[in-house]
């Protein structure tokens, strides 16, 4: 199977999002997130719109969920999500509850090492408590502050060898990666690669990219990814992890 592209809708405005998602899936990309900042501004309205608009599209809802875990993945699944996020940092208990209740309503659970002590330990907690995926992380507020310090620009990418090598789930490596270091992704072993900030996105203003050459550079990004082949086998047939 080739690998997966992903857009992260980390917008405000569900029409935008519309708007935005018609122009990615147009453009190659497979799979489209609820990003937290939408989550936070339409909710369960967004997941049911967006569901309604594209019936057929694997639809991840990043809800950071650090408590409530059932109840939070139960309210996504019947609005339409096919996989919900769950952090590292939650209590173990949270995260079983998510990975419960995405046996009993038939999504898949991803679990976000974010801002763990230790990310290949979390990874392997992550899988070990039953996630599909590991989401490697590296935070949009410790990127940006970092850099305010003068201090260089941590990348998901300096670990991500180690946290591949740990688990025997797909991997994501998410926070801040250029257009080369997202299309290197499945090369270094994480198949799932997501767009979203600052490349389709603006980091600063949470609206889609006003490049007017968008379509073509999403199109060129899912050309390259999709020609790549998948190295590594999971514990898992591929198609198990694909909607």
């Amino acid at each position: 199977m080739r690998p997966i592209v992903q857009i992260s809708l980390d917008l405000t405005n569900i029409e935008e999002a519309v708007r935005t998602a018609h122009l990615a899936l147009e453009a190659g990309v497979d799979w489209l997130e609820v990003g937290t900042p939408l989550v936070l501004a339409e909710g369960l309205h967004g997941v049911r719109r967006l569901r309604s608009e594209f019936p057929d599209t694997p639809l991840v809802v990043d809800l950071k969920t650090m408590d409530g875990g059932y109840l939070e993945a139960e309210m996504m699944a019947r609005a339409g999500a096919t996989h919900v996020v769950v952090m590292g940092r939650a209590h173990a208990e949270t995260i079983k509850c998510v990975v419960q209740a995405g046996h009993d309503f038939g999504i898949k659970v991803m679990g976000d090492n974010l801002a763990c002590e230790s990310m290949v330990d979390s990874a392997k907690f992550l899988e070990d408590l039953g996630c599909d995926y590991v989401i490697h992380h590296i935070g949009y507020d410790e990127r940006r502050g970092l850099v305010a310090k003068g201090f260089a620009c941590p990348s998901p990418l300096d670990q991500l060898t180690e946290v591949v090598e740990a688990v025997n789930v797909p991997v994501q490596a998410v926070g801040g990666l250029s257009v080369d270091q997202a299309i290197s992704c499945p090369s270094l072993g994480a198949p799932l690669v997501v767009l979203g900030a600052p490349l389709t996105i603006d980091s600063d203003a949470f609206k889609t990219s006003s490049a007017t050459d968008l379509p073509s550079i999403l199109r060129t990004i899912c050309e390259n990814i999709h020609s790549q082949q998948i190295k590594k086998t999971y514990k898992q047939p591929w198609d198990f992890y694909q909607s």
